[in-house]
């Protein structure tokens, strides 16, 4: 889970057209078609696949991983661990523990969880540049590199590169270089958008878990 939230713990929202006038156009082009398309959804239903290689090249983590996200609420479903959010509380349930840690929750917090984000993190602070075309299983997708250009030096990648779906406008895949030299990669296996999800998806149930097994960090 650490790996996950290394991940989001970088990406903040903001608008592709603060980006200064020396982006690549071709690139820009995908991109804001491709936030478009996202933001125009209700829902999204996801499954991935997250690996590790480490600076070898050889792999060292595997793990599959299925997030919903409705507006501000998700729900992110990983090995050992679920974390759910209503949106103004997060609930993080560590199975091997059997405890649950309960966060007020900000979506304007760069360093909380927040894998809606995950589809949008070319809207943070990068530079960006098109590449070419690459075959993601059977989809044609647009290869763009993204660069970090927002105190980079605090970020623990210096590249990331975003494969969209030629077709559907959607992401495929995330790659990041990161600085040890090690690279984490995200395979999105499914993309299911506009699904029906009840509201109480996001909700912990804390019924079943004795005091001892809670602990509650919110400023209440």
């Amino acid at each position: 889970m650490k790996k996950i939230f290394i991940l989001i713990a970088t990406i903040s929202l903001a608008s592709l057209n603060s980006f200064s006038q020396d982006q690549d156009p071709k690139a820009k082009t995908v991109l804001d078609d491709l936030s478009k398309v996202t933001k125009a959804y209700k829902t999204i239903t996801s499954e991935y696949i997250f690996t590790i290689l480490n600076k070898d090249k050889k792999q060292t983590e595997k793990q599959t991983g299925k997030v919903q996200v409705k507006g501000s609420k998700f729900k992110l479903d990983i090995p050992g661990n679920t974390i759910v959010c209503d949106g103004k509380t997060i609930w993080a349930h560590n199975k091997d523990a059997n405890e649950v840690t309960i966060k007020s929750f900000d979506s304007n917090n760069e360093d909380q969880l927040n894998p809606s984000k995950i589809f949008t993190m070319y809207e943070t602070g990068y530079k960006y540049k098109y590449e070419k075309e690459e075959k993601v299983g059977a989809a044609t997708c647009h290869v763009i590199t993204l660069y970090p250009s927002v105190k980079p030096e605090k970020k623990k990648f210096h590249t990331v590169k975003i494969y969209v779906d030629k077709a559907k406008k959607q992401v495929a895949k995330l790659t990041m270089m990161m600085k040890d030299g090690s690279t984490q990669g995200y395979e999105i296996k499914s993309f299911k958008p506009n699904a029906e999800i009840a509201d109480n998806i996001f909700v912990f149930d804390l019924k079943p878990f004795k005091a001892d097994q809670i602990t509650d960090e919110r400023d209440l």
